[in-house]
């Protein structure tokens, strides 16, 4: 009995990035047996690293990683980029929407089959040939969805503005008064809606606790420390965001501007 072996494929070059090791190392070893040649990145930082050294033909890109997550990285990524497929263990449409609409090709939940993912990559690749290395916008017009707008055109109409900044509660984005998109984490994200919707008043770490806390609360509770400290880094990186939350001595925290916007109840 002859074994069908799968079609080499080696001119085709496949940049994986997440940080996680054993997810990198799954995806690398199944495209290889199926012919592509990959290489492996943990971070954005090490990702364009291998774009500035070599050409790829398609990048998996991570969505949840540390320090700069995939959809700011994503952003970043110039007009001759090659086409990318995001994977997020955030399943939900206004994820995968707001992926798609900041220039991804595709979108897919993890964990997924890397069968799937397979003929996922088969998909892009094939229509990246058949419209003659088109740019991402085209690429996405190709799918039959919208013309994607500039990101910080994208809005849900759920939205919280302060001091010149602009917070989308339905789609989970802030962007500075520069209309730059400041990445948060989910729990970064409640944590900075609990400020606003309590705007210029002293909350303690116990009220935050309460309004902040999602599923995950039993970690959320160890971890609020922190998400404040990086909360308070991202917001002073951001124009005129150094001093947002302000820390009253023995008391807790205050959110200095106020805050305009109708949302509903969350």
């Amino acid at each position: 009995m002859i074994l069908e072996r799968a079609p080499m494929d080696l001119e085709t070059r496949i940049l994986i990035v997440d940080d996680d090791e054993g997810i990198r190392s799954l995806i690398s070893e199944f495209l290889g047996k199926h012919g592509y040649a990959t290489e492996t990145a943990a971070d954005p930082a090490a990702m364009r690293e291998h774009l500035a050294r070599g050409h790829f033909d398609l990048i998996v890109l991570d969505v949840m990683m540390p320090r700069e997550d995939g959809l700011t990285a994503l952003r970043a990524l110039g007009p001759d980029a090659p086409p990318v497929i995001m994977l997020s263990a955030v399943g939900s449409d206004v994820d995968r929407i707001v992926g798609l609409e900041m220039g991804a090709d595709d979108y897919l939940a993890k964990p997924c089959n890397p069968r799937e993912l397979l003929a996922r990559i088969r998909t892009v690749l094939r229509r990246r040939a058949a419209t003659g290395g088109s740019g991402p916008v085209e690429r996405v017009v190709s799918q039959g969805l919208p013309e994607p707008r500039p990101v910080n055109d994208i809005h849900s109409g759920e939205c919280l503005h302060f001091a010149g900044w602009r917070m989308d509660v339905g789609l989970r984005l802030l962007f500075d008064p520069a209309n730059r998109l400041i990445s948060l984490s989910d729990g970064e994200f409640r944590l900075l809606r609990a400020f606003a919707e309590h705007p210029r008043r002293v909350l303690t770490r116990d009220q935050l606790l309460d309004w902040s806390r999602g599923e995950d609360s039993d970690h959320y509770d160890r971890a609020i420390d922190v998400q404040l400290s990086r909360l308070r880094r991202k917001l002073s990186e951001g124009q005129g965001g150094g001093d947002i939350i302000r820390t009253v001595r023995n008391e807790g925290y205050l959110f200095v501007p106020s805050v305009s916007g109708d949302i509903s109840p969350g």
